[in-house]
């Protein structure tokens, strides 16, 4: 009877073995997909040095959502982007400033091979108090379209300002007591601040017969405007964050030098702007935001920023213009034609002297 039962006790031993066996085959094949999969959606931490101006959109929750969804985790600190250039930036996998001059003089700082990628613009606007704005059309340096948008004429409000022209001295200005002392646009640093040594490109543009600054001699020539349109303002702010701030909140000066960007996300949010007017000045410089990529990371984000389309659309809603196809921007900002120049009509391009001339007039005139 033993002998009999004998082999069936073999088979059904043979049979609990395989069985565990083909168990523990599937549980380990099940674990290495789950690993796999974790691995293949690794959250990479990308550590970078960004100009205040995008310091929103890289807080936004559905932007950290956006970059999460692709694997990314940014971690950011904030910097005048003419200043980046004197950080170590250390474990840092980009730099991010707001143009393409000190871009450049990172990308040559750390060997950056490739070209850096530039994700979005802003040009550069000017707001205005509703009188404000009218004042300066009634005395030919400014044209407005409506209520809310026009043109600031870049070369009668250059002359103004060599001659320290002051509100007073135009005419419309009796019944406006808050316009008072001298014209001048309130701009930021332009020994740190892009938007403040961009200003100072425009107009050196303007002053210098149409032409860039590109050595001593125009230095010289532009200087004691330059100078004038700095010194006027007293103490300048390291961003254009603060005195937009100040503007929407109804204090400061009348004229601020902002990018259309923070004008475009204040509309956007449905946010108060009281008696706003954007003026485009008819000579500017677009703010070209220019991803340094120092490490391959670095480099995988600016190519998501560049071409992610929902990262694009999110990009608008911060007020910025993507590059390329324009259709974001012009569908999101259809209801606020009055204030903003979709096409940039009328708006004129001045090149950007290299940083070495820029910095040579930033000098000159905060001296």
């Amino acid at each position: 009877m033993g002998l009999r039962e004998h082999p069936l006790g073999v088979k059904r031993i043979v049979g609990i073995v395989l069985a565990v066996l083909l168990i523990g085959g599937v549980i380990t094949a099940v674990v290495a997909g789950r690993e796999s999969q974790v691995s293949d959606t690794a959250t990479k931490t990308v550590r970078g040095v960004i100009g205040s101006e995008k310091a929103e959109f890289f807080a936004d929750p559905d932007v950290v959502k956006a970059l999460d969804e692709h694997g990314f985790t940014v971690k950011t600190e904030t910097s005048g982007s003419w200043a980046m250039e004197e950080l170590a930036l250390e474990g840092t996998d980009f730099a991010f400033p707001s143009s393409t001059a000190p871009a450049k003089e990172l990308a040559d700082k750390f060997k950056v091979p490739g070209t850096p990628l530039r994700p979005f613009y802003s040009p550069l606007v000017v707001v205005a108090h509703r009188a404000a704005a009218q004042v300066l059309a009634d005395n030919g340096l400014a044209t407005l379209d409506g209520k809310s948008r026009g043109t600031l004429r870049m070369g009668p409000y250059l002359d103004a300002a060599a001659e320290h022209r002051t509100w007073q001295q135009l005419k419309g200005t009796a019944d406006h007591a808050e316009l008072t002392g001298t014209v001048f646009i309130t701009s930021t640093d332009p020994m740190t601040s892009n938007s403040g040594a961009l200003y100072l490109a425009a107009a050196s543009f303007v002053a210098n017969g149409g032409k860039v600054v590109a050595d001593k001699k125009a230095v010289d020539q532009t200087a004691p405007l330059l100078k004038q349109l700095t010194v006027v303002q007293g103490a300048q702010q390291p961003s254009s964050d603060a005195p937009f701030r100040d503007f929407i909140s109804g204090v400061g000066n009348p004229l601020v030098l902002v990018y259309e960007s923070q004008v475009a996300s204040v509309l956007l949010q449905k946010q108060e702007v009281g008696d706003l007017v954007v003026l485009y000045p008819d000579t500017t410089v677009n703010s070209d935001h220019t991803l340094v990529p120092i490490t391959e990371n670095g480099r995988a984000l600016g190519d998501l920023l560049t071409t992610d389309k929902r990262l694009r659309e999110l990009a608008v809603r911060h007020g910025l213009r993507p590059q390329g196809a324009a259709a974001e921007f012009t569908a999101a900002t259809a209801p606020y034609q009055d204030f903003l120049n979709q096409t940039l009509a009328g708006v004129r391009q001045a090149p950007v002297p290299t940083t070495e001339w820029l910095h040579a007039m930033a000098q000159r005139a905060r001296s």
